[in-house]
């Protein structure tokens, strides 16, 4: 069953042992505040010559696309870096590059033979994503994915706060009821 492959934690995504966190970027990729601030932060110097090769080589990342670095000094062998919408008003196709920025990350994970990975609740910080309907599109989006390929063995969803931990585990007890 594909939801027992999705679990939420509430803690810190940068000390997680899996093969991939994702980082909640900016388009620069130069890291900021909240999880992408703490991830540069965690990995090092080294994470952020890699996000400016890939900038130098292709441009800023936009909105609901996904790149990969090295993990440098996280306990995950890889970054996936995505761009999360800034929140406007709910009809600036904000939920459908939200869900994209989770495909893509999920894509990206299956090109390099990703097995576990973890997600934080992008876009819900100082981007203004309501954290409900964020969490929906997060946990619809990983599922459909899950149900269509079965490479990725384990999907985190990890919470820094109490707040979206009891809005994803809500979530999912309902999937699994």
């Amino acid at each position: 069953m594909n939801e027992l492959r999705i679990e939420v934690i509430q803690g810190d995504i940068t000390k997680l042992k899996v093969d991939a966190i994702v980082n909640a970027a900016n388009s620069s990729l130069m890291g900021g505040g909240g999880v992408d601030g703490a991830i540069h932060r965690a990995a090092g110097p080294k994470l952020k010559e890699e996000c400016i090769k890939i900038v130098m080589k292709s441009g800023n990342c936009r909105t609901g696309e996904a790149v990969i670095t090295g993990g440098c000094n996280l306990l995950s062998k890889y970054v996936i870096h995505t761009v999360g919408p800034v929140y406007k008003d709910g009809m600036s196709k904000e939920s459908e590059l939200l869900g994209n920025a989770y495909k893509n990350s999920l894509r990206l994970g299956v090109e390099n033979k990703i097995k576990s990975i973890a997600f934080p609740n992008i876009s819900t910080g100082i981007f203004g994503y309501p954290k409900k309907p964020a969490a929906e599109i997060a946990v619809s989006t990983v599922l459909e994915f899950l149900r269509k390929d079965d490479s990725i063995e384990k999907v985190i969803f990890v919470c820094f706060d109490y707040e979206n931990f009891n809005i994803y585990k809500s979530i999912l007890d309902k999937i699994t009821e």
